[in-house]
């Protein structure tokens, strides 16, 4: 019975009236421009790994593991603009600024197509990153924004699930690309790939220039009334909001068991996604010691890893809402599940007849496609935990997050995942093991701590809200 109690409570939120109308909005015009953004942003970053695999490594004369290297010069630019890019948005307008970032990194996928050695590709991906460096962080610090701690968990999913959908279908758009338009005009199929996928950013950007309505104290968003836009402000707990440029906001942020609990939680959780990130299902097949396997199939057999990245994605954002916000769970089944796929391939690697071995790596790159359902689980949770902080530290705390992992990031695959190591990547898998141990250790103590301090600030609240009204009342 308390089951179906919790249930019943969790499909029919009880709402204030006009809030359903005004969830109903925002889901439609935000979420929906979040999602294509961010589908648009991993269409474009993932072209580069369906290309390496389509002709480009040949064409282009990769040695090495140059590939890794323009993923790190990526990286760079990313890191660069992580930190100015999310301040930006305190001061231009979210509607203006991400629509123009888009812009920009259309244009440069587009200019992508026109390259003739390995190191055109790393100067453009470098300022690439610095134009896609708010897309993730700037949009859950919209989401946070906007949706209740109750709602926030679903949303989140639904944005980072967009994002793998990119991953997945530029696989297929790719395959499709090399049957139909291969040397039209004179270009490779992998250059019409850059053009194409630029093309498709364009008229989301032009969507968000109309149609974003910023955050909810600043929105102008023509389709919102009055007492809705009233309604936003207050569907949010009330927090003074400062300005950051001053030395104490800086000290404070920097001694923060906050921005080193998260930032540390997101650079470890996003190491463990590095079965995904640098395509090692795309490089084992493209190394098989036994199989050849055509464009088409390189392009799309890796596809499952998103695709078990969605469905994880959405039921973890999903359950976690329904437990009342118990997004620390996602951290013990990620680490269970680095675990045991490194270990499968690692087991898999001394087979004798490399043949065999397959189904069980394939099983297992499947398998660890799950674990992307950390970055909407995590960074919902760093959003719950500071939903009673000011706006711009918890705009920093994000963006600190995502600073931290890239900084890590940008050597990382050169490490443990270059290219020259494939198929097996042995160094990699235990590298991943000891990562996975580690994020299981850190989610524990993370999870008491905010815990703990959630619980302290919603009682200093109430107290606050208490004061307030007792003032009132004597007045």
């Amino acid at each position: 019975m308390a089951f179906k109690a919790r249930l019943h409570e969790y499909f029919h939120t009880e709402y204030q009236p006009g809030e359903k109308k005004l969830v109903r909005k925002i889901d439609f015009f935000i979420l929906t421009f979040c999602c294509l953004s961010y589908f648009t942003n991993y269409l474009d970053r993932s072209n580069l790994n369906n290309a390496y695999v389509s002709g480009m490594k040949e064409e282009l004369g990769f040695v090495g593991n140059q590939l890794n290297q323009i993923q790190s010069a990526f990286t760079a630019g990313y890191v660069v603009g992580q930190i100015p890019a999310n301040l930006s948005l305190h001061f231009v307008r979210p509607r203006i600024f991400f629509p123009s970032c888009m812009i920009v990194w259309a244009g440069l996928t587009m200019v992508t197509a026109s390259v003739h050695n390995p190191q055109s590709i790393a100067a453009i991906r470098f300022f690439q990153g610095i134009a896609e460096a708010t897309t993730f962080v700037g949009t859950h610090y919209i989401l946070g924004s906007w949706y209740t701690e109750r709602e926030l968990g679903k949303r989140s999913g639904i944005f980072t699930a967009s994002g793998l959908a990119g991953t997945l279908i530029g696989g297929y758009i790719q395959s499709g690309i090399q049957t139909t338009l291969h040397q039209k005009h004179g270009l490779s199929g992998w250059r019409w790939l850059f053009i194409i996928d630029g093309l498709i950013t364009i008229p989301v950007a032009i969507y968000g220039f109309v149609f974003f309505p910023d955050t909810p104290a600043r929105t102008k968003a023509f389709y919102l009334t009055e007492s809705e836009k009233a309604l936003a402000v207050s569907r949010v707990p009330p927090v003074e909001d400062r300005t950051p440029w001053s030395w104490r906001f800086f000290r404070r942020t920097a001694t923060s068991k906050f921005f080193w609990g998260f930032m540390i939680l997101w650079i470890i959780a996003g190491e463990t996604e590095s079965f995904g990130t640098n395509a090692l299902l795309s490089l084992y097949m493209k190394s098989h010691p036994t199989y050849k396997y055509n464009v088409v199939q390189l392009n799309n057999y890796p596809t499952g890893v998103p695709a078990a990245g969605i469905v994880s994605t959405l039921f973890w954002a999903t359950l976690t809402d329904f437990l009342n916000g118990k997004r620390y769970l996602v951290g013990y089944f990620i680490g269970i599940t680095g675990i045991v796929t490194s270990a499968l391939i690692l087991g898999a690697s001394h087979y004798e007849d490399p043949a065999v071995a397959t189904p069980i790596v394939f099983g297992a790159y499947y398998w660890a496609g799950a674990v992307y359902a950390c970055q909407a689980t995590f960074f919902a949770w760093a959003n719950d935990a500071l939903r009673y902080e000011e706006h711009m530290f918890r705009a920093i705390v994000l963006a600190g997050m995502n600073l931290g992992s890239n900084v890590i990031n940008a050597w990382w695959s050169i490490v443990f995942y270059g290219a020259s190591m494939a198929p097996w990547f042995t160094r990699g898998m235990w590298a991943m093991i000891a990562v996975s141990i580690a994020l299981v250790f850190w989610t524990g103590g993370l999870s008491y701590f905010t815990a703990r301090h959630q619980k302290m600030r919603k009682e200093e609240l109430n107290i606050e809200t208490h004061q307030v009204q007792g003032k009132e009342d004597l007045a």
